[in-house]
């Protein structure tokens, strides 16, 4: 028997794993995917965004979508919609192939209620815990992950502070986690310019596998099995007693023992988890007497507005053509837009390298007629040689609502027999308000850096990969699932580690957050080995 059994590996698994390990308790992490190390890694667009290397071909394990079409609520699954809620299912997970910005909560996102009161059609919920409790475990973060302001920088980085300047805005160097110089252990970036949605071969990036899994397995405390499906936990007596799987490699069902289960497996599969894991104590899914599992889940608000650069204004082609230094620099004047109307950050970043993604985009002319010879040639030309874009990425709060929560479906299952998950997706309208004020603000500030043929949009779409929610943490177990050590309220030896305790989610990127608490998590739990 282990003393602890973790379901994933990613943001929200690899900080418990590391602590405990390095504390002497044997730790069992099942991860559904391979072990891909820094050397597998390549900047193969084909490989690893065309094609489904590290996440499950939708054709065997995909979700069902419901979105709300002319005023009804319309189900899809993935595999009709190629619309992929998988974010890297291998040891590390989603934190592979993040950007690494990260931006701490501000202290208010975690009293967002008591802040602004309550908002029609939203489930506002103040956070179990204060700012203070969270702090330190950024700092402990960066300290062991790596989170750096000192990367190199594009030229167009210092247009951009002139700019943000003459509108009496105070631009922010963006905090990565990308180590920029080498450490004992770790290179420092190579900047190659592909960082979101590839895997780090520097090991630059502080990825859960780089900076926390491959120092815990050195422990020897640590096991990581490979192609395990976890499928249900096993519970008696309001406690988890085995954590059932089934070894992809084999198509063979396993069973491991544990004094303590960590489920991280990210928002929507953990809920999926737990609703999958009923019995005759939990008849509506393990953990869920407040009937909570699943709802108020989060994404992100906001969307891209960009801008093109020809050299022709403000700054030299020659400048624009400096390649992979990071732009590194955001807006957080606008998180409050006033004293009652929360907003959110802007981030500057050039258009993905993607080579195949950027000729895609030029393909079409303006009629949507597909472009042939010279023109083609014309506009590929400018595309690569004689422009580029800059996008200002808009984050802002997701509200948690009613419509936007996952469920399991009973009578639709993926290849292995597992009952699918179906994901509602209701974004409240100030979710889009918020997004728009914010839009204007960003285009005004393109137009004063010399930005042409300005676009853009605030979706009411979300990101698949930015999740959380689902498994609220909170003080009352009748409007939360968990305590405020993000241990399950109903069940004594169950906690949930990524993105899932947040009941609201700021204006962020999650990655930071997650990382923090789930090492915040980690010294309660030391306590009880």
């Amino acid at each position: 028997m282990y003393d602890i059994c973790i379901v994933g590996s990613g943001a929200g698994a690899s900080p418990i794993a590391y602590e405990l390990s390095k504390a002497g308790a044997k730790v069992i992490v099942l991860e559904k995917g391979e072990f891909y190390k820094k050397e597998d890694f390549s900047k193969d667009e084909i490989a690893y965004n065309r094609r489904d290397i590290v996440t499950p071909p939708l054709k065997d394990e995909f979700h069902i979508i419901e979105e709300l079409v002319d005023g009804k609520w319309e189900s899809t699954t993935t595999t009709q919609s190629n619309w992929n809620f998988w974010n890297g299912n291998i040891v590390g997970g989603s934190s592979n192939f993040m950007s690494g910005f990260f931006h701490k909560l501000h202290p208010d996102d975690l009293k967002l209620k008591t802040k602004f009161g309550d908002i029609d059609g939203a489930n506002i919920f103040d956070w179990a815990i204060d700012y203070d409790q969270l702090s330190p475990y950024y700092d402990k973060v960066k300290k062991i992950v790596g989170v750096t302001t000192n990367t190199r920088e594009h030229p167009i980085s210092n247009l951009f502070d002139k700019s943000a300047r003459k509108l009496n805005l105070t631009p922010i160097v963006t905090p990565r986690a990308i180590l920029s110089n080498k450490t004992k252990h770790r290179d420092g970036c190579y900047y190659s310019n592909y960082c979101g949605s590839y895997g780090c071969s520097s090991g630059a990036k502080g990825s859960a596998r780089e900076s926390l899994l491959e120092p815990a397995l050195k422990t020897g405390n640590l096991t990581i099995i490979l192609n395990a499906y976890v499928t249900k936990l096993i519970s008696k007596n309001s406690k988890v007693t085995k954590a059932k799987y089934i070894d992809k490699s084999s198509n063979t069902t396993k069973e491991i023992k544990a004094k303590i289960f960590v489920v991280a497996s990210q928002a929507i599969e953990s809920s999926r988890l737990l609703l999958n894991s009923s019995n005759k104590e939990y008849p509506n899914g393990l953990a869920n007497s407040s009937g909570q599992v699943g709802k108020n889940l989060l994404f992100s608000g906001g969307g891209i507005i960009t801008g093109e650069f020809d050299g022709s204004k403000n700054i030299s082609l020659d400048d624009l053509k400096v390649e992979g230094f990071f732009v590194n620099r955001a807006i957080k004047d606008w998180y409050f837009l006033d004293k009652n109307t929360k907003g959110g950050l802007v981030e500057a970043l050039f258009e993905h390298a993607n080579p195949i993604r950027k000729a895609n985009s030029v393909k079409w002319d303006e009629e949507g007629t597909l472009v042939w010879g010279d023109d083609i040639y014309k506009k590929l030309d400018y595309k690569f040689n004689r422009s580029k874009r800059l996008d200002f990425e808009i984050f802002n709060d997701w509200l948690p609502n009613d419509n936007c929560f996952v469920t399991v479906d009973k009578n639709i299952k993926d290849k292995y027999g597992v009952s699918v998950a179906k994901i509602r997706i209701g974004s409240h309208p100030q979710n889009e308000k918020v997004g728009d004020q914010l839009a204007v603000k960003s285009i005004e500030l393109l137009k004063q850096m010399g930005a042409k043929n300005i676009s853009g949009s605030i979706s009411p779409y979300p990101p698949q990969n930015l999740q959380a929610g689902g498994c609220r943490f909170g003080l009352d177990p009748k409007t939360s699932v968990l305590d405020k050590n993000c241990k399950a309220h109903d069940v004594q030896n169950l906690f949930v580690t990524d993105g899932s305790f947040m009941p609201t989610g700021g204006s962020v990127p999650y990655t930071y957050t997650i990382y923090a608490n789930s090492f915040r998590v980690a010294d309660h739990i030391k306590k009880l080995i």
